[in-house]
């Protein structure tokens, strides 16, 4: 593996590059925020290592500046900030695994190696309708080259409803996607979330992407695609008798 790892620690970073290195991979160390970034955008590594920690650019700067630049390299933080709230907002700014500091070298050479070997066999992860693009590598949605913020529950269902683009999804289908694979909750729960994405994705846009079917569910299509209903109808007697 190429692997470049950004970290300001001297003793540790020697440690990493040196176990990295007898371990038969290449190791690019950059000891400030501005030099990782630099060598990141560059996209010559298969894993960026990334503390959050650094002097000059925070990590996560780096990790957003990495994202918006359309770097998909995968990222993997090493950091001493081990909370549930900097492990989620880590994962949410588009990381691909969080490893807290002290850790064991062999854990992290393992999932160095499972992100590696996980990008070499994901195909690519891009949906679009019409001219709604979805990326999942760098979780970034955009309508007409405007980019949409969206919540994690707003992209898990829109990333659902582009990956049936067409297809008519009942509202249990969507609620044990997002929630649980048995859910036995209120459907129309699901509504309020709906919604709130219709207004992100389609509010100022024209034509209107996300389409409510009486009694049946929603569709996303463009104008010019139509519902196959054959298919529609068995989508919806799946998703029916499920319940």
């Amino acid at each position: 593996m190429r692997l470049l790892l950004i970290e300001d620690d001297a003793t540790l970073g020697s440690a990493i590059q040196q176990g990295l290195v007898e371990a038969g991979n290449e190791c690019d160390w950059r000891r400030n925020g501005a030099d990782g970034l630099e060598a990141a955008l560059s996209q010559q590594a298969d894993v960026v290592i990334l503390d959050l920690l650094l002097p000059d650019l925070p990590g996560m700067q780096v990790l957003t500046a990495m994202r918006r630049q359309g770097v998909r390299t995968p990222v993997l933080i090493l950091s001493a900030l081990g909370s549930v709230d900097d492990r989620v907002g880590g994962l949410q700014q588009g990381a691909d695994d969080y490893l807290v500091k002290p850790f064991a070298f062999a854990e992290l050479l393992a999932r160095l190696q499972a992100l590696a070997r996980r990008t070499a066999e994901s195909p690519s992860k891009d949906y679009r309708v019409g001219a709604l693009s979805l990326d999942l590598a760098v979780r970034r949605v955009t309508r007409e080259g405007k980019e949409i913020d969206l919540t994690p529950t707003e992209f898990s269902l829109l990333e659902f409803l582009m990956r049936h683009a067409g297809q008519v999804i009942t509202r249990k289908m969507l609620c044990e996607h997002l929630w649980d694979a048995d859910w036995e909750g209120v459907t129309n729960v699901v509504d309020v979330h709906v919604s709130r994405l219709r207004g992100k994705i389609d509010r100022g846009f024209t034509p209107p992407l996300l389409h409510t079917v009486r009694g049946r569910g929603y569709v996303l299509r463009a104008a010019d695609e139509r519902v196959d209903k054959a298919e529609s109808d068995a989508m919806d007697d799946a998703g029916e008798t499920a319940g």
